[in-house]
Order: structure tokens, then sequence, then C-alpha cells
């Protein structure tokens, strides 16, 4: 199927699960994104994906494994719950179609591995998934200061990741699951290398966390060679969205995520302040990156292969939350050991 999209004036995309992030991408393969339509949507309740599909002129396939194998259908966007993600990717390499899948790949590592195995058994690559940070300017930039040598050699890699508010059963597990996940990835992203052990540290809980989670918390990352990420997760700061990367090489250092690029120091005892407002949510701090990266999925899937985070990719992140999960609960440094790269 992937040698019938090559050259296709317009790409025909189903989209999976059309909730807040689902939504968007309709909102931006109907908008903003050259050469893609969305023909096909499904979701769980009927109501949305009907009020979903009306705008986007599309129609409301209630089987996911019918709208992957539909006629109408050339590439799919899989935005649904993770549970569902490794029999939906499954789905797209059994019929030979792109796949641009929100993170997780899959839930354990186990199904991540498989999937890695069963596209490594096809003539090209079909799965990007969903990690949008490497699209956006401000990660590349960084990432090119790196390889073109500007702070030397890195050596710390600091990282926040504080979100307004969550629901009751976001727990701390779900903490990294969710929300390290992405520092996991931009740290493979921006060192190049894998990551070896993992450890969580659970400082005083903000008053009000849900009983039995820690919240926030400090996880550790040590990379192949001895780098060391250090990750503060925040899920109830009460205040915004907040994403930010500090880089420490042996020449210099360089930090983004500062919303205007500025930090003051006036006011009282040098009181510091940001230089502008912070983002409300995820989906206004990275929009123009889940843009980026939608037209860079929509280009590929045109010419039959995928571009951007790869099956690799997804399961290596799999890998590194598992033994997240499991450091939260024992509070010991937990190795990663990753499997063959087929």
């Amino acid at each position: 199927m992937a040698d019938d999209l090559a050259g296709r004036a317009e790409l025909r995309v189903a989209v999976l699960g059309v909730g807040v992030m689902g939504a968007f991408h309709v909102d931006r393969l109907s908008r903003t994104v050259h050469g893609a339509r969305v023909t096909v949507i499904n979701d769980a309740a009927a109501d949305r994906a009907d009020t979903i599909a009306c705008a986007a002129g599309a129609r409301v396939e209630p089987d996911p494994i019918a709208a992957i194998n539909a006629d109408d259908v050339d590439a799919v966007v899989i935005a649904s719950p993770g549970p569902f993600h490794a029999e939906q990717v499954s789905a797209c390499l059994d019929r030979g179609i792109p796949v641009l899948c929100e993170k997780p790949l899959t839930t354990s590592p186990e199904s991540a591995y498989e999937i890695v195995r069963r596209e490594a058994a096809l003539p090209g690559r079909l799965i990007q998934v969903g990690f949008m940070r490497r699209y956006d300017a401000e990660y590349v930039k960084l990432r090119t200061l790196i390889t073109d040598g500007g702070v030397g050699d890195p050596l710390l890699l600091h990282c926040v990741h504080r979100n307004p508010d969550n629901r009751p059963e976001f727990d701390s597990s779900m903490m990294i699951t969710d929300s390290v996940v992405h520092e996991v990835d931009v740290a493979r992203f921006l060192l190049g290398e894998e990551i070896a052990a993992i450890q969580v540290t659970k400082p005083t809980a903000k008053r009000g966390t849900p009983d039995g989670q820690w919240d926030p918390m400090i996880v550790l990352l040590t990379t192949e060679t001895g780098k060391v990420v250090t990750v503060e997760i925040f899920a109830r700061t009460g205040v915004g969205y907040q994403v930010r990367t500090e880089l420490v090489g042996s020449a210099g250092s360089a930090m983004i995520g500062l919303d205007l690029g500025l930090i003051s120091t006036v006011g009282p005892l040098g009181a510091g302040h940001w230089g502008g407002p912070v983002a409300p949510g995820f989906v206004e701090r990275f929009a123009t990156a889940y843009g980026t990266e939608l037209q860079a999925f929509v280009d590929a899937a045109r010419q039959g292969t995928v571009d951007g985070p790869s099956a690799w990719d997804g399961y290596a992140a799999a890998a590194v939350c598992a033994a997240g999960v499991e450091a939260v609960r024992t509070g010991e440094s937990v190795p990663i050991h990753l499997q063959p790269r087929p």
C-alpha cells in the first residue's frame, strides 16, 4: 500500500481518538497542513466523533480497525488511549500504511519491541511516534548547538516539566509514563545516546496532593556514557504550563523554554521574573511544533514513508518509563536493559 501513496496529491487521513489531542490534529490537518484531508473519524464517544467529523467534512467509522482498512484512508493518526495503540498500530502495519502514533507507542516495553520487530521485517518505515518536541524550534536549535560543538562536551541536562493541574487519578506512575516520557525522549534526542538507569526522589508533596502520591518528584537519568539528566516533574503547580531545558557543557551552557527568552532581575532583593506570560497548557506551548510534526508526517506519507521519531524511539522510551515506575515504587536506581536493535 505504501508504494501506492507515492506522489498522491492529497493524503486521506483517518484520525482515531478525538479528545483534546486528536481534535487538535483534525483541526490542523483540515486548516493549516498542506496536502492532506481528514476523511474518517473514530472515537468511543459517538457524539464527539459526530461533531468533529461534521466540522472536518469527514465521516464517522465506529470501528477503529475498519477505519484503518477503509478504502478512503491512506494514512492514520492515532490519538486514542494508550491501551489501544498496540492493536491499532499493528493493523496499520498489516495494511502497510503510514501511521503517526501519539505516545505511548504501546503501554509496555514488550509490546513496543514486538512492534519494532514487525516493522523491521517490512521494506521500509511506516511508524512515526508523536514526540513533538523534536519539531520545536528551540529544541532543534539546542541540538544543533550540541552537534556543532558550541558548548563543548555535553555533561549535564536539567529539565523542568510543570503542569498547572491534573485529574486526581493522575498518579505518580502516570507522572512518569505520561509526562517524564517527553524528557526521556528529549534526553535521547539531545545527547544522542540511550538511558542506562533511572532513579526517583520524592520531596515533600504539595499540600492537597492526593493521598499516596508524590508531587513534585525529581527524576535522575544516567546515560550509557555517564551523562546525567535531572528532571523536575510537578503535575499540579497551580500556575501554568512550564517546560524548560538547560544544557551544561564543558565550554558553556544554554537554556530553552523561557517564553520570551529573557529573565530579568529587578525589584526588591533582585527578585527574578519572566519576561512574558506563562503558557496555560501543552497545546498552546507546542502548537507550532505539533503543526510542523503533522506537516512532516504528511509530506513523508505522500511518498509512502514516515519522518521523525521511530518505533525504536517509542520502545526505548517505554523501557525507560517502565523502569521509572519501578523506581517510584522502590526509590532505588533501576537499570534499563534494551533488547537488540533489529
